[in-house]
């Protein structure tokens, strides 16, 4: 059980306002925020801010915390226990960056959950779908084609996805993965960068295939996520019931409008495409997977500006694979050149939430909240990138109520 904390000359982030607040007083007990505004309680461990700017701790919507390397094959056919501890590396960097929760987007299994929840490793809490779900010849079949062995990756921890064909073995996968402890359900609905046989413009699965993943989504009260890149994709897609629309690059007018209305959640992953742009060649990144990342990377500033004017909420994800996690903080700046602080931030917060199915235990300073906090010596208002800069200006993580690093002296 953590202790009685109360973190003093703190100012909080006012997102009606855009400004931040006074410095005043946040107390937590057992984990989690019992009020804001009081003063210190006698017996409390008294953590003086000294005027730091204290806000929820983040919410990565889209990450694979087993893709150690961009190298995907690389990763799948690692030695499960060898895949498990590389993936408690990744998790360990992104609390220390201020990620308290994190969406798995494909690889994670319960396992890792459990790791966190029972304290045996320092990371964020995962959100986990399982696999990506993909057919033959779809986002994550590795297999170049040339290779006619069957799929041979299967279940293994550092696989991202497995392929699933037809609509009864699709209903037998989304079963097992749920049971397994799957939150939620991802399909590869369209055409990826990182594999090697489909285009961006190709549709993936066959409607009664995503209908059958809905449908099973639905009757365990949780909901499916998309892959999705193209206008066609996405449009499908959300007439067919998906709610998380990943990526969104290429998205028109009329299908954002049409996923607003539907109550769908698009989550932006511009750092990625920054990423393998700068570095992805010299790791490997394929002359195909190059054509098609340049297709994207173009459509991406643009897709914010439409998704934004349709209303369609949008959550905050990176997906940097291997190498490239280092360039997570620049999905800060590359958001900001379209969107307000305010946007960012509620997007992080409010959209994350509701994707994470925590709505009021995370993304909130409200009393009852977990104590998931990060302190910044920065005001986000008026320099937003600066979150990005974890090394600069991150001074203090707090987990559960827990202080997991704290810089302040540093």
């Amino acid at each position: 059980m953590s202790a009685a904390l109360s973190f003093t000359n703190a100012r909080l982030v006012d997102l009606d306002r855009q400004t931040l607040s006074p410095s005043t007083t946040v107390s937590v007990r057992d984990g989690r925020i019992i009020g804001v505004g009081a003063t210190a309680l006698p017996g409390d461990e008294v953590i003086d801010l000294g005027g730091l700017t204290l806000m929820p701790g983040f919410i990565d919507c889209h990450f694979h915390v087993v893709a150690w390397s961009l190298d995907l094959w690389a990763n799948a056919i690692a030695p499960d226990s060898l895949a498990a501890v590389r993936a408690v590396k990744v998790m360990e960097e992104l609390l220390a960056d201020g990620f308290t929760t994190v969406r798995d987007l494909g690889g994670a299994d319960y396992g890792l959950v459990r790791g966190v929840n029972e304290g045996l490793i320092a990371g964020p809490d995962l959100v986990i779908c399982g696999k990506g779900l993909s057919m033959t010849g779809g986002h994550t079949d590795l297999r170049q084609r040339t290779d006619s062995r069957p799929d041979t990756l299967g279940w293994r921890v550092g696989n991202m996805g497995v392929l699933v064909d037809g609509v009864d073995e699709v209903r037998r996968a989304c079963r097992k993965m749920i049971k397994e402890g799957a939150r939620f359900i991802k399909v590869m609905g369209n055409g990826g960068v990182s594999s090697p046989n489909d285009p961006i413009d190709g549709l993936q699965y066959s409607d009664d295939e995503i209908r059958a993943m809905v449908e099973e989504a639905g009757n365990a009260n949780t909901y499916v996520s998309a892959h999705v890149y193209s206008d066609a994709s996405i449009r499908r897609c959300v007439k067919l019931g998906v709610k998380s629309l990943e990526h969104c690059n290429l998205i028109g007018a009329e299908t954002a409008a049409m996923a607003a209305e539907a109550g769908c959640i698009a989550i932006p992953t511009l750092a990625a495409y920054e990423g393998l742009k700068l570095e992805g060649a010299q790791l490997g990144l394929g002359e195909a997977e190059q054509l098609k990342l340049d297709v994207v990377r173009d459509g991406g500033r643009n897709s914010l500006g439409i998704m934004r004017r349709a209303g369609l909420p949008m959550a905050f994800g990176t997906d940097l694979l291997g190498q490239l996690r280092k360039y997570g903080g620049l999905e800060f700046s590359l958001l900001a050149e379209v969107l307000t602080p305010k946007e960012i931030l509620s997007g992080m917060w409010d959209a994350g939430a509701r994707l994470c199915r925590m709505e009021g235990e995370i993304g909130t300073m409200a009393a009852g909240a977990r104590a998931n906090l990060v302190a910044f010596d920065v005001d986000p208002f008026t320099d937003i990138a600066a979150l990005g800069r974890p090394a600069e200006h991150l001074k203090l993580v707090v987990k559960d109520g827990v202080v997991a690093h704290d810089r302040r002296r540093a």
